[in-house]
């Protein structure tokens, strides 16, 4: 014969439905070693609805969507911080000084470009003997 279990008292039972709605406050219990009894009294004391349970709640949704969610407002806090950041030093950038450094990078690149034309061309055309005299030649 198996054992049957032995039912729960109904506010136990509401107890046990509140935490394993509550997946944060699972692991706290869990983590911190502290006594279920602890947290049970404090729900009875203090009753589901109570504020001291809100940092479980707003963490609770364990959901994709949620934690996307949370993912994109720090993403798009972190993007707002970026485009401070990069706002301050465009402040002090000054625009004529930039242009000169360009206008010196594009005349760098045309020489590069010039030289690598030039060693493309030398390497094409065949070798030629040198004959600075040609006195035996028919």
């Amino acid at each position: 014969m198996e054992k049957e279990k032995p039912k729960l008292h109904p506010s136990v039972a509401s107890f046990k439905n509140f935490i394993n709605d509550k997946p944060l406050l699972l692991k706290e219990i869990r983590k911190s070693g502290r006594s279920w009894q602890e947290y049970y009294e404090k729900w009875v004391l203090l009753g589901e609805e109570d504020p001291f349970w809100q940092k479980y709640e707003e963490e609770q949704d364990t959901d994709n969507s949620s934690k996307s969610k949370d993912s994109k407002d720090k993403s798009k806090s972190k993007n707002l911080e970026l485009m401070n950041q990069i706002m301050k030093l465009t402040e002090n950038i000054d625009m004529n000084k930039i242009q000169g450094q360009v206008e010196n990078l594009s005349k760098t690149i045309g020489a590069v470009q010039e030289l690598v034309d030039q060693f493309q061309q030398t390497k094409k055309q065949p070798p030629q003997k040198s004959r600075p005299f040609n006195w035996f030649q028919d």
